[in-house]
């Protein structure tokens, strides 16, 4: 790692720190809570982390990239690995012939997408490294189009500020009842060279445990961002309406919304 990446990664681990201390300076609420909570100092911090993330990164810089001689193991799957919803059963079954991307919202131009479509399209291939927030890491060959060739295609409005991607498989249950899973990325991650929709993984037709028939690749920010199971993407101003309007899945489970490394 560089010299600046090593001074970026401590500026960022600084501004987080410092935006965690504020819950130590004794602000308080007329019924002698801390303001905000510690979710939201967490949320002061990860705006933090995005602005000054922005600032340092330019849009184009690219993550490190691999030689097939670094790839030590099959990609590594976490999260949901065969997923149980009758939708996503129905459409595994048949080899996903009938299933469909639809690109909505905040564009000129609605798109309805067979995998054979995405398939033909042009690609790109990139050997990266997936970092989970977990700790882990796995490098791995992708094969994918590029988002912003299909954003194109689509023709998004000016106002569009976010892709959201609305996923096929379901986490919760028990005394809850399923949450279909989602994630988002701005405009700026979703217009990036090496943000991709996967449907190949080590030179294979992108496994299920890794998320067939499509997944997202966002090789900038950390794997929870990285959705599975993609069955639509809508572009938005806003991410309000979508789950409990944090952005995704996971975001409204208290982790960060922008996971950038």
């Amino acid at each position: 790692m560089d010299a600046f990446k090593i001074s970026r990664r401590r500026f960022l681990t600084g501004s987080a720190v410092t935006a965690a201390g504020l819950s130590l300076t004794g602000c308080f609420d007329a019924a002698g809570d801390p303001k905000g909570s510690v979710r939201g100092v967490l949320e002061t911090a990860n705006s933090l982390t995005y602005r000054v993330q922005r600032l340092l990164l330019s849009s184009d810089s690219l993550a490190k990239e691999f030689s097939e001689s670094e790839i030590r193991q099959d990609a590594r799957a976490n999260g949901t690995v065969d997923p149980q919803d009758a939708d996503y059963r129905r459409l595994a079954a048949n080899g996903f012939a009938d299933w469909r991307l639809a690109v909505t919202g905040l564009v000129e131009q609605p798109l309805s997408l067979s995998l054979a479509e995405l398939r033909a399209m042009p690609s790109r291939t990139q050997i990266t490294r997936h970092d989970c927030v977990e700790g882990w890491s796995c490098i791995a060959k992708w094969t994918g189009v590029p988002l912003a060739f299909v954003l194109d295609q689509a023709r998004v409005r000016s106002n569009a500020r976010f892709a959201v991607f609305t996923c096929m498989d379901s986490y919760g249950g028990g005394f809850t009842a399923p949450v279909k899973y989602y994630e988002s990325i701005d405009l700026v991650d979703a217009r990036h060279a090496q943000t991709i929709l996967a449907h190949g993984c080590n030179g294979e037709t992108l496994a299920v445990a890794n998320g067939a028939p499509l997944r997202v690749r966002v090789e900038r920010q950390l794997g929870y961002k990285m959705a599975k199971y993609i069955a639509g993407i809508e572009l938005t101003d806003s991410l309000d309406r979508f789950g409990g309007g944090k952005g995704g899945y996971w975001e409204d489970n208290g982790y960060d919304w922008f996971a950038g490394i």
